[in-house]
């Protein structure tokens, strides 16, 4: 698989819907993380991230706009012990419960499926991040449009090498309806330095008009001293 730069990926596609990457910075030192959401209407690009106690959560910039909030307001990330969850939905929570109850990622997301929102049926990405960097990706999705089937695919990456991260997104093309993300998460390459550099990179790389909200994380392999940046088109 060819490792791809993310930004001139970013670049090339105004909507890749929501996007997670999980990788290992190029020192070798910190796992980590990034998740950010875009949207075409306006009560999806009425979102910012705010700072929750163990997470981050989407949240109405303007409340008094906010016609639906069932598939746009949930928690993005939530620490659960040592390991970190992060998805596109309240799957979130779903998994963070299974963690607790002794679950793996797989079980608790065997109980989900594709986002309600038909004709796209959005699928559902969700990234778990454990302490020693190694991390999971999964994307649930209809059978091309079909709601009557759903396709579950996990990625597992073990010992993940200093510099690489994986990256998958919710939407393949720019086309209605949406299709679903295809294939295995783009191997992409992680050179930025810290977090601050990441999302300046990222937020810079994403369409203009699109963009809402944006979260990255480095975490110290060592120590587990995180350095988190979150950037809202909504200051």
């Amino acid at each position: 698989m060819n490792t791809l730069n993310l930004c001139e990926l970013l670049q090339s596609h105004p909507y890749p819907g929501r996007g997670i990457l999980l990788g290992k910075s190029a020192d070798g030192r910190h796992s980590v993380i990034a998740y950010f959401i875009m949207g075409r209407s306006e009560n999806s690009r009425n979102r910012i991230f705010e700072v929750t106690e163990d997470g981050i959560r989407t949240k109405a910039f303007d409340e008094s706009k906010m016609t639906d909030p069932s598939l746009i307001i949930y928690h993005p990330v939530r620490v659960v012990g040592d390991d970190t969850v992060v998805t596109n939905g309240d799957q979130t929570d779903t998994v963070r419960g299974g963690l607790l109850e002794g679950k793996v990622f797989a079980q608790s997301l065997r109980t989900r499926e594709f986002e309600p929102d038909g004709p796209n049926y959005t699928p559902r990405i969700s990234g778990l991040l454990h302490k020693d960097g190694s991390y999971a990706l999964s994307i649930l999705k209809s059978a091309n449009g079909d709601p009557s089937s759903c396709r579950r695919y996990f990625f597992g990456y073990e010992h993940p090498l200093a510099g690489q991260g994986h990256f998958i997104h919710t939407y393949q093309e720019n086309r209605d309806p949406l299709p679903s993300f295809e294939g295995e998460p783009r191997q992409v390459a992680i050179t930025a330095p810290d977090a601050q550099t990441l999302a300046r990179e990222l937020w810079e790389s994403l369409n203009e008009d699109n963009k809402v909200s944006l979260f990255v994380r480095y975490t110290d392999l060592e120590s587990g001293k995180s350095d988190t940046v979150i950037l809202n088109k909504h200051q």
